[in-house]
């Protein structure tokens, strides 16, 4: 693929001459992105091949996008980190829509390992799953399968995020289905107790401490009623991410 060498040749030199001071930034911004392109656009025409060129092979995966996912992987799928074994995952709506792009899942904790970067596929396992571009202000749905009791147990109460909600699906006899139970997770109080914190206690102290800060002029009592508010509403909250009318 010659447009491919090309392209890299292009983007080697620009970084060679913003190294050596030749190249501003903008310019070396604008030579990343058109290098990007180039291969955006090399990729999508080589699915038409019957053979990947060697080149091209991990194009690919250098083309991956990252969702980030309110989850978290040692928490629910502890297997796929210790073990790298692979469960089914795939968007659960959006279904008439065709993928456009590729990704990996990242989850939002601390771990810089919890991610899902291995897919199945009737051929290979792939290092990429087809995902739907994310819309602005718009909720993305994805489903982890054959999970089950046993990754919960595994995962515990890793980096403290307790249970995420549960729902039990029940597939009636004609081919629909019906939600059966609703079980909601761990709320932050729950995990707090969890591990011998009382959480009126800590209310109390922060009340305290807010008292304190009327007195001293540092809050005004609105600032402070807002405050212990927040706090409350925090220690009820569910333990992962939360929308606005969570």
């Amino acid at each position: 693929m010659q447009a491919y060498h090309d392209a890299r040749h292009a983007r080697d030199e620009a970084m060679h001459l913003f190294t050596l001071g030749y190249l501003s930034l903008p310019l070396r911004g604008l030579a990343e992105r058109l290098f990007w392109a180039t291969c955006t656009q090399l990729r999508a025409l080589a699915e038409h091949l019957d053979e990947m060129p060697e080149e091209l092979e991990n194009l690919e995966q250098d083309l991956r996008d990252t969702y980030f996912c309110n989850f978290s992987v040692f928490q629910s799928v502890p297997d796929s980190w210790a073990l790298r074994q692979i469960f089914p995952v795939m968007p659960i709506h959006r279904l008439d829509e065709v993928p456009t792009r590729r990704g990996v899942l990242a989850d939002i904790t601390c771990d810089s390992d919890g991610k899902l970067d291995l897919f199945q596929d009737p051929k290979v396992i792939k290092k990429t799953l087809e995902l739907h571009a994310v819309r602005e202000g718009d909720e993305y749905y994805l489903a982890v399968f054959l999970v089950g009791a046993y990754q919960e147990t595994l995962g515990d109460l890793h980096n403290l995020f307790g249970d995420t909600h549960v729902v039990h699906v029940k597939v009636e006899p004609d081919g629909g289905w019906s939600i059966a139970e609703l079980v909601e997770g761990d709320s932050v109080r729950e995990v707090l107790a969890y591990f011998q914190y009382n959480p009126e206690d800590l209310f109390d102290r922060m009340f305290q401490d807010c008292e304190a800060a009327v007195r001293e002029g540092r809050l005004t009592v609105n600032e402070s009623r807002s405050l212990l508010s927040f706090y409350r509403s925090g220690l009820n909250g569910y333990t992962y991410l939360e929308g606005e009318e969570g």
